[in-house]
């Protein structure tokens, strides 16, 4: 993961260090500098504190560099993952439904990711209308919602 990482961004300069943040996982903590210099890199980590399963407080450590204490954060990744096995059935946990085929999965996971960041009427809708009140923008998404809706069926009776 982290190898495709490191392909798929700029490298990092001292002075354009790259921000990586995670849970207390210590895996990334031996990983990251076969990819990164230590002075190329803000590493921080998040570290839930857990008290008979709940989480009772939090810990923000540096490991590398000097990310802000205030930007090491987990929650949009977390966010994101929640959702990802929530829409996408081969992901829950426990399931009856599974891939058998490794590109299966993969495939899956492709097409969720395009309707995620091209498709999804909810997250382009909130983004349009984030500064309105909270009303008009279910006006609008259920207005969106059925002209989409109009648009489908001409598409399928012509």
């Amino acid at each position: 993961m982290v190898e495709k990482l490191f392909e798929r961004t700029e490298h990092p300069f001292p002075h354009t260090k790259i921000e990586i943040f995670s849970d207390g996982n210590d895996d990334y903590t031996y990983v990251l500098p076969d990819y990164y210099a230590d002075t190329c890199i803000n590493y921080g980590q998040l570290v839930k504190i857990k008290e008979k399963g709940k989480v009772i407080g939090k810990k923000k450590r540096s490991i590398y560099g000097n990310p802000d204490p205030g930007d090491i954060e987990t929650t949009d990744i977390e966010n994101f993952n929640g959702i990802l096995r929530e829409r996408n059935g081969r992901l829950a946990r426990r399931s009856k439904c599974f891939s058998k085929r490794r590109w299966r999965l993969e495939g899956s996971i492709q097409l969720f990711l395009f309707y995620w960041n091209f498709i999804n009427e909810f997250k382009l809708d909130f983004r349009r209308y984030k500064n309105n009140s909270i009303s008009g923008y279910f006006d609008s998404a259920f207005q969106t919602r059925s002209n989409h809706n109009r648009r489908c069926q001409s598409y399928f009776t012509e």
